[in-house]
Protein backbone atom coordinates (compact mmCIF):
# COMPACT_ATOMS: atom_id res chain seq x y z
CA UNK A 1 0.00 0.00 0.00
CA UNK A 2 1.02 3.63 -0.47
CA UNK A 3 2.44 5.40 2.58
CA UNK A 4 2.92 9.20 2.27
CA UNK A 5 6.09 10.89 3.48
CA UNK A 6 5.88 12.75 6.76
CA UNK A 7 7.44 16.12 5.94
CA UNK A 8 6.24 17.72 9.17
CA UNK A 9 2.77 19.03 9.77
CA UNK A 10 1.10 15.68 9.13
CA UNK A 11 1.29 12.97 6.50
CA UNK A 12 -1.92 13.40 4.52
CA UNK A 13 -1.95 11.43 1.28
CA UNK A 14 -1.29 13.59 -1.80
CA UNK A 15 -4.02 13.94 -4.40
CA UNK A 16 -3.28 11.96 -7.58
CA UNK A 17 -6.69 12.37 -9.20
CA UNK A 18 -6.27 12.68 -12.98
CA UNK A 19 -2.52 11.95 -12.80
CA UNK A 20 -0.55 9.64 -15.10
CA UNK A 21 1.23 6.87 -13.20
CA UNK A 22 4.60 5.91 -14.72
CA UNK A 23 6.37 2.78 -13.50
CA UNK A 24 8.90 0.09 -14.56
CA UNK A 25 8.18 -3.61 -15.03
CA UNK A 26 11.49 -4.77 -13.46
CA UNK A 27 12.52 -6.56 -16.64
CA UNK A 28 15.67 -7.68 -18.44
CA UNK A 29 18.56 -5.19 -18.30
CA UNK A 30 16.63 -2.96 -15.85
CA UNK A 31 15.74 -0.78 -18.84
CA UNK A 32 12.45 0.44 -17.39
CA UNK A 33 14.04 1.27 -14.03
CA UNK A 34 16.89 3.21 -15.63
CA UNK A 35 14.40 5.13 -17.77
CA UNK A 36 12.42 5.99 -14.63
CA UNK A 37 15.64 7.23 -12.99
CA UNK A 38 16.17 9.56 -15.96
CA UNK A 39 12.63 10.89 -15.67
CA UNK A 40 12.86 11.51 -11.91
CA UNK A 41 16.28 13.20 -12.06
CA UNK A 42 15.57 15.24 -15.21
CA UNK A 43 12.25 16.57 -13.94
CA UNK A 44 13.61 16.98 -10.39
CA UNK A 45 10.59 15.19 -9.00
CA UNK A 46 9.75 15.24 -5.30
CA UNK A 47 9.49 12.07 -3.24
CA UNK A 48 5.99 11.96 -1.74
CA UNK A 49 5.93 8.48 -0.22
CA UNK A 50 6.72 4.84 -0.63
CA UNK A 51 4.91 1.64 -1.58
CA UNK A 52 4.84 -0.74 1.38
CA UNK A 53 4.74 -4.36 0.20
CA UNK A 54 6.05 -7.80 1.08
CA UNK A 55 6.24 -8.73 -2.60
CA UNK A 56 9.67 -7.18 -3.23
CA UNK A 57 13.09 -8.13 -1.90
CA UNK A 58 13.86 -5.69 0.97
CA UNK A 59 16.63 -3.18 0.34
CA UNK A 60 17.91 0.17 1.55
CA UNK A 61 20.51 2.50 0.09
CA UNK A 62 21.65 6.07 -0.31
CA UNK A 63 19.59 8.75 -2.05
CA UNK A 64 20.26 8.11 -5.77
CA UNK A 65 19.23 11.65 -6.70
CA UNK A 66 21.30 13.56 -4.14
CA UNK A 67 22.39 16.97 -5.41
CA UNK A 68 23.70 18.56 -2.21
CA UNK A 69 25.07 17.63 1.19
CA UNK A 70 21.67 18.33 2.74
CA UNK A 71 19.93 15.47 0.93
CA UNK A 72 22.90 13.14 0.50
CA UNK A 73 22.15 11.39 3.80
CA UNK A 74 18.56 10.51 2.87
CA UNK A 75 17.84 6.81 2.44
CA UNK A 76 15.95 5.09 -0.35
CA UNK A 77 14.08 1.79 -0.25
CA UNK A 78 12.74 -0.76 -2.73
CA UNK A 79 9.58 1.05 -3.93
CA UNK A 80 9.22 4.82 -3.75
CA UNK A 81 6.71 7.29 -5.18
CA UNK A 82 7.62 10.65 -6.76
CA UNK A 83 5.31 13.37 -7.98
CA UNK A 84 5.28 16.40 -10.30
CA UNK A 85 1.88 18.10 -9.83
CA UNK A 86 2.54 20.71 -12.54
CA UNK A 87 2.60 17.89 -15.12
CA UNK A 88 0.05 15.69 -13.35
CA UNK A 89 2.67 12.97 -13.22
CA UNK A 90 3.30 10.42 -10.47
CA UNK A 91 6.13 7.88 -10.69
CA UNK A 92 6.58 4.59 -8.87
CA UNK A 93 10.23 3.51 -8.90
CA UNK A 94 10.94 -0.14 -8.06
CA UNK A 95 14.54 -0.94 -7.13
CA UNK A 96 14.52 -4.63 -6.21
CA UNK A 97 13.27 -7.89 -7.78
CA UNK A 98 10.03 -9.63 -6.95
CA UNK A 99 9.84 -12.47 -4.45
CA UNK A 100 8.84 -15.79 -6.01
CA UNK A 101 5.08 -16.24 -6.45
CA UNK A 102 4.40 -12.62 -5.44
CA UNK A 103 3.74 -11.18 -8.91
CA UNK A 104 -0.04 -11.41 -8.78
CA UNK A 105 -0.49 -10.09 -5.21
CA UNK A 106 1.68 -7.10 -6.11
CA UNK A 107 -0.34 -6.35 -9.26
CA UNK A 108 -3.61 -6.59 -7.34
CA UNK A 109 -2.35 -4.25 -4.61
CA UNK A 110 -0.92 -1.84 -7.16
CA UNK A 111 -4.10 -1.62 -9.21
CA UNK A 112 -6.21 -1.26 -6.08
CA UNK A 113 -4.10 1.78 -5.20
CA UNK A 114 -4.44 3.12 -8.74
CA UNK A 115 -8.20 2.87 -8.45
CA UNK A 116 -8.40 4.50 -5.02
CA UNK A 117 -6.02 7.28 -6.14
CA UNK A 118 -8.15 7.93 -9.26
CA UNK A 119 -5.13 8.01 -11.58
CA UNK A 120 -6.17 8.64 -15.19
CA UNK A 121 -3.79 6.14 -16.80
CA UNK A 122 -0.90 3.82 -16.07
CA UNK A 123 2.22 3.71 -18.25
CA UNK A 124 4.46 0.67 -17.85
CA UNK A 125 8.04 0.77 -19.16
CA UNK A 126 9.42 -2.67 -19.94
CA UNK A 127 12.00 -4.63 -21.93
CA UNK A 128 12.35 -8.05 -23.53
CA UNK A 129 15.09 -10.42 -24.71
CA UNK A 130 16.25 -9.44 -28.19
CA UNK A 131 17.47 -12.96 -29.00
CA UNK A 132 13.91 -14.28 -28.78
CA UNK A 133 12.47 -12.02 -31.48
CA UNK A 134 10.81 -13.51 -34.52
CA UNK A 135 11.64 -12.51 -38.12
CA UNK A 136 9.11 -9.67 -38.22
CA UNK A 137 10.46 -8.16 -35.00
CA UNK A 138 13.99 -8.01 -36.39
CA UNK A 139 13.02 -5.15 -38.70
CA UNK A 140 13.03 -1.47 -37.78
CA UNK A 141 13.03 0.08 -34.33
CA UNK A 142 13.36 -2.13 -31.23
CA UNK A 143 10.63 -0.10 -29.50
CA UNK A 144 7.14 -1.61 -29.26
CA UNK A 145 3.93 -0.53 -27.55
CA UNK A 146 0.67 -2.07 -26.37
CA UNK A 147 -2.56 -0.25 -25.55
CA UNK A 148 -5.61 -1.44 -23.66
CA UNK A 149 -8.82 -1.21 -25.73
CA UNK A 150 -10.13 2.08 -24.32
CA UNK A 151 -6.79 3.78 -24.79
CA UNK A 152 -6.51 2.35 -28.29
CA UNK A 153 -9.70 4.15 -29.16
CA UNK A 154 -8.52 7.39 -27.55
CA UNK A 155 -4.92 7.72 -28.74
CA UNK A 156 -4.27 4.87 -31.17
CA UNK A 157 -4.24 7.39 -34.01
CA UNK A 158 -1.50 9.37 -32.29
CA UNK A 159 0.68 6.25 -32.13
CA UNK A 160 0.29 5.78 -35.87
CA UNK A 161 1.24 9.43 -36.46
CA UNK A 162 4.45 8.80 -34.50
CA UNK A 163 5.11 5.68 -36.63
CA UNK A 164 5.42 3.54 -33.52
CA UNK A 165 5.07 -0.24 -33.90
CA UNK A 166 2.60 -2.26 -31.87
CA UNK A 167 3.95 -5.38 -30.18
CA UNK A 168 3.41 -8.30 -32.54
CA UNK A 169 1.70 -11.49 -31.49
CA UNK A 170 3.79 -14.57 -32.27
CA UNK A 171 2.85 -18.13 -33.15
CA UNK A 172 1.88 -20.20 -30.12
CA UNK A 173 3.33 -23.31 -31.81
CA UNK A 174 6.22 -22.16 -34.06
CA UNK A 175 6.90 -24.48 -36.97
CA UNK A 176 3.68 -26.41 -36.35
CA UNK A 177 0.89 -23.88 -36.70
CA UNK A 178 0.87 -20.15 -37.33
CA UNK A 179 -2.88 -19.85 -36.72
CA UNK A 180 -2.83 -19.29 -32.97
CA UNK A 181 -1.08 -16.05 -31.99
CA UNK A 182 -0.07 -15.12 -28.45
CA UNK A 183 1.56 -12.19 -26.69
CA UNK A 184 5.14 -13.22 -25.90
CA UNK A 185 7.34 -10.92 -23.79
CA UNK A 186 10.27 -13.03 -22.51
CA UNK A 187 12.20 -11.32 -19.75
CA UNK A 188 9.38 -8.80 -19.29
CA UNK A 189 8.70 -9.45 -15.61
CA UNK A 190 5.13 -8.45 -14.64
CA UNK A 191 4.48 -6.89 -18.07
CA UNK A 192 2.27 -9.59 -19.54
CA UNK A 193 0.43 -10.19 -16.27
CA UNK A 194 -0.51 -6.53 -15.92
CA UNK A 195 -1.63 -6.34 -19.53
CA UNK A 196 -3.52 -9.62 -19.96
CA UNK A 197 -5.08 -10.15 -16.54
CA UNK A 198 -7.28 -7.06 -16.61
CA UNK A 199 -10.38 -9.30 -16.66
CA UNK A 200 -9.49 -10.61 -13.21
CA UNK A 201 -8.26 -7.22 -12.02
CA UNK A 202 -11.26 -5.05 -12.95
CA UNK A 203 -9.96 -1.84 -11.40
CA UNK A 204 -7.93 -1.04 -14.48
CA UNK A 205 -10.73 -0.95 -17.02
CA UNK A 206 -14.07 -0.90 -15.26
CA UNK A 207 -13.43 2.45 -13.58
CA UNK A 208 -14.24 5.35 -15.87
CA UNK A 209 -11.15 7.00 -17.37
CA UNK A 210 -8.65 4.32 -16.37
CA UNK A 211 -6.25 3.24 -19.09
CA UNK A 212 -2.94 1.50 -19.44
CA UNK A 213 -0.19 1.70 -22.03
CA UNK A 214 2.94 -0.39 -22.29
CA UNK A 215 6.26 0.66 -23.78
CA UNK A 216 8.68 -2.21 -24.38
CA UNK A 217 12.24 -2.32 -25.67
CA UNK A 218 14.06 -5.35 -27.12
CA UNK A 219 17.38 -5.62 -25.32
CA UNK A 220 20.42 -7.25 -26.88
CA UNK A 221 23.02 -5.99 -24.39
CA UNK A 222 23.01 -4.11 -21.13
CA UNK A 223 23.76 -0.45 -21.73
CA UNK A 224 22.27 2.95 -20.92
CA UNK A 225 21.20 3.59 -24.50
CA UNK A 226 17.91 1.63 -24.41
CA UNK A 227 16.84 3.31 -21.16
CA UNK A 228 17.53 6.80 -22.49
CA UNK A 229 15.72 6.04 -25.76
CA UNK A 230 12.73 4.56 -23.91
CA UNK A 231 12.56 7.63 -21.68
CA UNK A 232 12.81 9.82 -24.78
CA UNK A 233 9.90 8.02 -26.43
CA UNK A 234 7.89 8.48 -23.26
CA UNK A 235 8.38 12.23 -23.34
CA UNK A 236 7.01 12.33 -26.88
CA UNK A 237 3.76 10.68 -25.90
CA UNK A 238 3.03 10.75 -22.16
CA UNK A 239 1.58 13.96 -20.79
CA UNK A 240 -1.63 15.81 -20.38
CA UNK A 241 -3.18 18.75 -22.18
CA UNK A 242 -5.19 20.81 -19.64
CA UNK A 243 -7.87 21.37 -22.30
CA UNK A 244 -8.19 17.71 -23.23
CA UNK A 245 -6.96 14.99 -20.83
CA UNK A 246 -6.78 12.40 -23.61
CA UNK A 247 -4.60 14.37 -26.00
CA UNK A 248 -0.91 13.49 -25.39
CA UNK A 249 1.50 16.40 -25.07
CA UNK A 250 5.26 16.44 -24.34
CA UNK A 251 6.40 16.47 -20.73
CA UNK A 252 9.83 17.91 -21.38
Amino acid sequence: MFVPCDRGGGSAAPDFKGFTLLMPAVSVGNVGQLAIDLVISTLDMTKVGYFYTDCLVPMVGNNPYATAEENSTELSINAEVYSLPSKKLVVLQIRSPFIKNKYRPFCETLLSWVKSSKCARVVLLSSSHAYQRDDEQLLGTPLRYLLTPDLEEAVGGRMKELNWKEMERVAAYPGISDTDKILHIPGGGITKLLFTERATIPQILLHSGRYRVLGAYFLAMVSHLPSSELAGHRTVWVGRDPDDPLVPTPLL
